[in-house]
């Protein structure tokens, strides 16, 4: 399965699947409202590649790629 951190092409939308692991940064991820069934679309890199700007209900969020990678995704 695709992570968050494997997009590419700006304007590209998936949709969440689930976040991996059960650690801090995991329920940190799932307060920021990247849970299960959510779109979200890549707007951006940062000018060294990290983080990355994506936008997910009506905001923008950067994640490091770190972070992104935690992230399971499906097409939307």
């Amino acid at each position: 399965m695709r992570t968050l951190n494997e997009l590419h092409q700006i304007g590209e939308r998936v949709r969440i699947v689930d976040i991996i692991g059960d650690d801090a940064i995991s329920v940190r991820l799932m307060e920021m409202g990247l849970v299960g069934g959510e779109e979200i679309e890549l707007i951006g890199f940062a000018p060294w590649g990290d983080p990355v700007e994506f936008r997910i209900r009506g905001y923008r969020l950067s994640l490091r790629k770190t972070e992104a990678a935690r992230v399971s995704i499906d097409l939307a």
